[in-house]
């Protein structure tokens, strides 16, 4: 029904930048809020950023904010993750996630999942 694909991991130095992309195929998305999430090894799932589908509003976990921006392309149903000043501690594999209505913090509040894509930041 709803795919959504991420895409833009890799392996980054500390202090080094990487932008992650989540390419959303098969619904409109109108009016759909857009999540990203991450996990490392033995960790829980953490929210890390959200934004409403017309751009209208922004939420940035304390854990990245001054560091990571969330943004996109209605053009190209794209979300994006534009990481920066990247720490070890980023390291986790990061999922991109949709949710029908309003902005979520939780991740069994959205509704479609990515695969995600893994970011290993070297120290």
């Amino acid at each position: 029904q709803v795919q959504l694909v991420e895409s833009g991991g890799g392996l980054v130095q500390a202090g080094g930048s990487l932008r992650l992309s989540c390419a959303a195929s098969g619904r409109t998305f109108s009016s759909y809020a857009m999540g990203w999430f991450r996990q490392a090894p033995g960790k829980e799932r953490e929210f890390v950023a959200t934004i409403s589908w017309n751009s209208a509003t922004t939420r940035i976990s304390d854990s990245v904010k001054g560091r990571f921006t969330i943004s996109r392309d209605n053009a190209k149903n794209t979300v994006y993750l534009q990481m920066n000043s990247l720490k070890p501690e980023d390291t986790a594999v990061y999922y991109c996630a949709a949710r029908r209505s309003g902005l979520a913090y939780l991740g069994r509040e959205y509704d479609y999942w990515g695969q995600g894509t893994q970011v290993t930041v070297s120290s």
